[in-house]
């Protein structure tokens, strides 16, 4: 994990949009203004409204978020500082680079969020523990 990591290094990234008569297209592509290589993509839907999500943090992996459909927010914590972004539209995500600890909360009816992952998962490169979470954020 990098030390000095803040909830101010997750960035809001506008993908951009392709217009057409008949709809619009978004492109995320390795190797472009992305801010890392993809080797994972996941979906999380028919999540109940009210319910969150992901509540950890990862030690390498980056994460980017995009509300494929509805909105949800993203609630971000770096062991000093709080954040919170909201995500509504398909060609806005949000970066989260690994030792932040968020989760997924506030889904609107029929939500579905999009996420782009740096890592294959490997359950040894999450913190799951909130307290731990704490402990290795305050030995940097």
């Amino acid at each position: 994990m990098k030390n000095s990591v803040s909830v101010f290094d997750c960035n809001v990234i506008d993908l951009g949009k392709i217009s057409f008569d008949e709809g619009n297209l978004t492109v995320v592509e390795n190797n472009s203004a992305f801010p890392f290589n993809v080797k994972r993509v996941f979906y999380l839907y028919d999540i109940a409204g009210g319910e969150s999500r992901g509540a950890h943090s990862h030690k390498e992996c980056h994460q980017f978020l995009i509300a494929a459909s509805g909105s949800f927010e993203v609630s971000l914590d770096d062991g000093k500082f709080k954040r919170q972004v909201f995500l509504n539209r398909p060609n806005i995500g949000l970066h989260i680079p690994p030792g932040i600890w968020a989760s997924e909360i506030n889904f609107s009816s029929g939500a579905i969020c999009l996420v782009l992952a740096s890592h294959t998962y490997n359950e040894n490169d999450y913190i799951r523990n909130y307290d731990a979470y704490l402990t290795i954020q305050n030995e940097k």
